[in-house]
């Protein structure tokens, strides 16, 4: 790979980098109601397909157990949701909106729909299909990504074997993108 190459990847991995990092910081700031927007999330999920484990909701939405127990916990204790156990098997626990979640969501279903035309607003009809497809190839690339980077960094602690370019330090070559 020759250093334009390898200055193009370095540049689209800091941009996405910071987008990712500047939309979570941005989305964190909203609370509706008391809620953060992952919090309606959980919401407009059950409304779509009833009631829900939490650990399903945690895999559906790309959130870790414990980010789904505390959003979970706080929309219960606003009264928004209702947790309850599975009669046929008490180990099972799943999450419920109740009407006053109900109510909130219609109150403020204005709100994911702005989230969408604030983050897509000036984008032609081709451009957004063009987004989706690098976005699906983006995921699709993330399939077995920390898996293959622990493997590396394990390689990495055994005694200096030839590695393909890729995985060779760039020395020599002016960085102008901060890398891990």
């Amino acid at each position: 790979m020759h250093d334009k190459q390898w200055e193009q990847l370095e540049e689209a991995d800091d941009l996405f980098r910071r987008m990712v990092r500047r939309f979570v910081k941005e989305r964190d700031r909203v609370s509706v109601e008391g809620i953060a927007l992952p919090g309606m999330l959980i919401l407009q999920k059950i409304i779509r397909d009833g009631e829900q484990r939490l650990g399903d909701l945690a895999e559906q939405l790309d959130f870790t157990s414990g980010a789904i127990t505390a959003l979970s916990d706080k929309l219960e204790s606003g009264g928004y949701t209702v947790r309850r156990r599975k009669e046929n098997d008490r180990r099972t626990v799943l999450l419920d909106i109740t009407d006053k979640g109900r109510e909130m969501v219609a109150r403020n279903g204005n709100i994911g729909a702005r989230c969408i035309t604030l983050l897509f607003d000036g984008f032609t009809a081709e451009e957004l299909e063009q987004q989706a497809r690098f976005y699906e190839r983006i995921i699709a690339n993330l399939e077995g990504f920390s898996e293959t980077l622990l493997k590396l960094a394990e390689q990495n602690v055994e005694p200096p074997r030839s590695q393909t370019l890729e995985q060779k330090p760039r020395v020599g070559v002016k960085k102008n993108y901060l890398s891990y």
